[in-house]
């Protein structure tokens, strides 16, 4: 199974937060779900944990490379850029990465590096797999909330993306 393309800065393991969420699914397509992964509009409708979602770009709501955006999630308000957008064409994995960030002094200052793969595995089944790495004080207090706030709302984000995606496929 394929991974996530990481930077050094943002390895695993080597910052303050770190979470992976995976579903492996079937009954969806590799299209559905990277049509409602890149669609922004689409985004508040399967997750209630994105909101504010701005565009650059207002030519369309879908993610393209290199675009600069905005969004509310985790209490946070962060700008993010694309910086791996790799369509599910001919077979290939579908990839979608963003450096997200808030600015501010060391208190507040948080990067992150959010990344997805969407892969076609054997049997008409879809893997999804999510996983973000985070830099800062606010992070570092994430990673000590129990339940984990970033596990939980990355899996409900996956499970929303699922639904979304077979609700789609039915019409």
């Amino acid at each position: 199974m394929k991974s996530i393309n990481w930077s050094t800065e943002y390895l695993p393991g080597t910052t303050d937060n770190f979470v992976s969420n995976e579903v492996i699914a079937s009954g969806i397509t590799l299209d559905g779900v990277w049509a409602n992964l890149v669609d922004t509009s689409k985004w508040e409708t399967y997750y209630d944990n994105a909101a504010n979602i701005k565009l650059d770009d207002t030519q369309d709501t879908n993610l393209h490379f290199a675009e600069h955006f905005r969004f509310d999630t985790f209490g946070f308000p962060i700008d993010a850029q694309v910086m791996e957008l790799v369509a599910p064409t001919d077979g290939q994995v579908a990839r979608l990465a963003w450096h997200g960030w808030q600015n501010g002094d060391a208190d507040t200052q948080f990067d992150v590096y959010h990344a997805f793969v969407i892969e076609k595995l054997a049997d008409g089944r879809i893997r999804l797999l999510t996983q973000e790495s985070q830099i800062g004080k606010p992070a570092a207090e994430l990673a000590t909330q129990s339940p984990n706030p970033m596990l939980n709302g990355h899996q409900a984000w996956l499970d929303g993306l699922v639904k979304a995606s077979d609700k789609a496929e039915r019409r």
